[in-house]
């Protein structure tokens, strides 16, 4: 059975109308997919084709997913990774990816199955074998790891808890506005899936870095990103550059896991523009 909503199935349409190459923004944790809205601009106004799937059952708005939590129980790593691939089957030409957070590693996965004509993560969950934990990530992770009936709920973080693994590089009323516009509760599974992922050899997280057909790879790293800090990024990228594919690094100096979404959000994707214009050019 199908897990794309109408309103999905009306943006591929138009994707695939537009005879232009489709970029595909996958949001993780504690986003909705309209979080992407001006990098999806930004994009369009290059020539390019834009969808932004939500994960599967995402309500439509902020304040509609702040009413109804429930909705995100149980969502895993596999189950959403598979509504993308979903999605990109029904494009009639390859799509470049770009994910950010567990949206990151989702967007690896769908590189590692040669899904992807170029792919860019953006401050990528750990997938299995990056062996990296520093401190700050598992603070990060705390309000859900440290309460085993996460498994089962969608969790909200507060104000203080979003700060710390989002905002920490930004002034206090910046944190307040991208928390009151963007912020939503999320599934609390794909962070037990992250955090067993080397003692489970079926994980979900799981990614085929050796795939020939991978196609171009660009990990982007915040400098002070407290939940997926430097270190885990570049530990997934000395695995993928074993890869006979394109593979760079590019480390995005004073910025924090909020790096796409807040005001400096344009030299980000700037950077995931030109690697895209370079490997996955707009025209066919």
């Amino acid at each position: 059975m199908s897990t794309l909503t109408s309103a999905e199935r009306d943006e591929i349409a138009a994707a695939n109308a537009s005879g232009h190459r489709t970029v595909v923004f996958i949001h993780g944790l504690w986003l909705l997919s309209s979080s992407w809205d001006r990098w999806r601009r930004l994009f369009e106004d290059n020539g390019y084709a834009t969808i932004a799937p939500g994960w599967p059952d995402d309500p439509r708005s902020v304040e509609e997913a702040r009413e109804h939590p429930e909705v995100f129980a149980r969502k895993m790593v596999g189950q959403v990774t598979e509504h993308y691939l979903e999605a990109i089957d029904q494009l009639e030409h390859s799509p470049a990816v770009v994910g950010h957070s567990f949206g990151g590693l989702i967007a690896q996965k769908i590189a590692g199955e040669g899904r992807a004509s170029a792919t860019v993560s953006i401050d990528n969950a750990p997938f299995q074998g990056v062996l990296a934990l520093p401190p700050s990530s598992l603070k990060s992770a705390a309000p859900v790891l440290a309460h085993p009936r996460s498994l089962t709920r969608g969790v909200a973080l507060t104000f203080e808890q979003f700060v710390y693994g989002w905002a920490n590089n930004l002034d206090e009323a910046e944190a307040r506005e991208l928390y009151d516009t963007y912020h939503v509760p999320a599934s609390g599974v794909p962070l037990f899936q992250a955090a067993t992922a080397n003692l489970n050899p079926f994980t979900e997280t799981k990614v085929d870095t050796k795939n020939s057909g991978r196609g171009p790879l660009l990990l982007i790293s915040g400098e002070n990103d407290n939940t997926v800090p430097s270190a885990i990024v570049e530990a997934s990228y000395r695995i993928q550059s074993k890869n006979s594919g394109v593979t760079r690094l590019e480390r995005i100096p004073g910025r924090g896991h909020s790096l796409i979404i807040d005001s400096g959000w344009r030299e980000v994707a700037d950077v995931g523009l030109e690697f895209i214009q370079e490997f996955a050019p707009a025209v066919l």
